[in-house]
């Protein structure tokens, strides 16, 4: 058990030593927000697509598309499970706060950091399971989490995004097992491979913009971050264990429930006029805890569904 959390702990201490390279450079100026911003627009808008395409370019086998499907019932329902709650928390809090706090209950960064996480640890068969729950997510992102921020909802917003772009282009190859043009199938393959450095380079230098002194003084921030990065993971993890479901997609829905806040919730936040501070905290608080409750959230998946012995 110990060899496997400390596997596991490399593989996500790596992704941290990118993410360090972005702190640092945004510390030392070389960064600047600017940058930030347009290589954060760069990962959103044409590696995430790519990402996407990619991860569908596969052969098809029997029963893959069932197994898909059933991947985005359990990743919509762990986050629903997560919506209900946060509709009972921070009540006292102004309406400001209230939304940014509810939000990071509930939106992980799947899209950023989960995507690298189920390469790293579960291989690259998992990507594919990731894509699915950005699809999800983004579903749920512009109703459910629009409306959380205070925000109208709009059915173009739900529907039009990166990710679904990918999807359109990406679904009907797996489904009609077609391949796009060698060329231009080399050149989707290289801009999926920018996602993770790129990813982990953006969210370092967001946290260097981040007030760290408050991010870890704050009480009701950990409680956000505990129900986070532990209880939105272990209640999937534990009510799923009796379906039996496929080792491979039980264990990359609990990764992915276990990743810490999005960092749509600053953009967002910015957005609707909500609190950007205490969003930029919450991101930065989770995403520097999880380094230690990842891993153990891993492993226990593994362990519970037999891909790694007990």
């Amino acid at each position: 058990m110990l060899s496997n959390f400390a596997l596991v702990a490399g593989q996500v201490v790596t992704l941290f030593l990118l993410m360090g390279a972005g702190f640092v450079l945004a510390q030392l100026g070389k960064l600047y927000p600017d940058g930030v911003s347009q290589m954060s627009t760069l990962v959103l808008y044409v590696v995430t697509p790519c990402v996407i395409i990619h991860a569908f370019a596969i052969e098809r086998t029997d029963g893959m598309v069932r197994l898909l499907l059933e991947f985005a019932a359990v990743y919509a329902l762990s986050t629903l499970f997560c919506a209900a709650v946060a509709l009972f928390c921070f009540r006292g809090e102004s309406p400001c706060r209230r939304g940014p706090m509810r939000f990071a209950m509930v939106y992980g960064n799947n899209g950023f950091m989960g995507l690298p996480l189920l390469l790293s640890i579960l291989g690259e068969r998992a990507v594919i399971y990731g894509v699915v729950s950005v699809v999800v997510f983004n579903l749920l992102l512009w109703t459910h989490g629009v409306r959380t921020m205070g925000g109208r909802v709009t059915l173009r917003q739900a529907l039009v995004s990166p990710a679904t772009v990918g999807l359109v282009v990406g679904l009907p190859l797996f489904l009609t097992g077609g391949r796009l043009p060698s060329m231009v199938d080399s050149a989707v393959g290289f801009l999926a491979d920018l996602n993770t450095p790129l990813a982990m380079i953006v969210i370092g230098a967001q946290m260097a913009g981040a007030d760290l002194k408050r991010s870890f003084t704050s009480p009701r921030l950990y409680g956000v971050a505990a129900f986070r990065l532990l209880a939105a993971p272990l209640v999937p993890m534990l009510c799923l264990l009796p379906l039996r479901l496929d080792p491979m997609l039980y264990c990359a829905n609990i990764i992915l429930c276990a990743v810490p806040v999005a960092g749509a919730t600053g953009m967002l936040a910015q957005r609707f006029e909500q609190d950007t501070a205490v969003a930029a905290q919450m991101v930065t608080l989770t995403t520097l805890l999880s380094v230690l409750t990842l891993p153990l959230m891993a492993v226990a998946a593994q362990s519970l569904s037999g891909i790694l012995p007990l």
